[in-house]
């Protein structure tokens, strides 16, 4: 007697392109790392039992409270974010509490854009991420998302 083993499901672009769904996910007291990783993850589609790495199968992202993750131990303090303007001598350094106050958005896509793999998927899949600070509203109802906890 043989045994068969299982065939392996292979997802092509066109597939994955068909079968994206959105997900909501609420961001309220989560910690920052933890729940950009878990975002990363369902960009790149590997919640998926299908995925296939070399199709971007993964599904779009609403977060709710974008600007209500909190970060554990010292790092309120110590955590900067490094940009150069260009210019002989141009390089900031921003903390972490003006760049809260100023754009609470880019907190969150800055850390789940650090979390993607560097290649040419992971600009379209950003493109799927929408981060909203302000309450439980969006304008996103056409594309029917489905709410998840994590």
């Amino acid at each position: 007697m043989t045994l068969r083993r299982p065939k392996t499901t292979i997802v092509t672009k066109e597939k994955a392109r068909e079968d994206r769904n959105w997900l909501t996910l609420n961001a309220e007291g989560k910690t920052l790392g933890r729940f950009a990783s878990e975002v990363a993850k369902i960009l790149m589609g590997k919640h998926k039992v299908d995925y296939t790495a070399n199709a971007d199968c993964g599904d779009g992202v609403i977060v709710h409270n974008g600007d209500k993750l909190i970060l554990t131990g010292s790092k309120e303090a110590q955590k900067f974010y490094r940009y150069y303007t260009g210019h002989v001598g141009g390089q900031r350094d921003v903390p972490y509490r003006r760049m809260m106050e100023r754009k609470p958005d880019f907190i969150l896509y800055n850390a789940v854009r650090g979390m993607l793999p560097k290649n040419k998927r992971s600009s379209a899949q950003l493109k799927r991420l929408r981060i909203f600070v302000k309450g439980n509203t969006h304008e996103m109802q056409a594309q029917k998302p489905q709410e998840v906890s994590i």
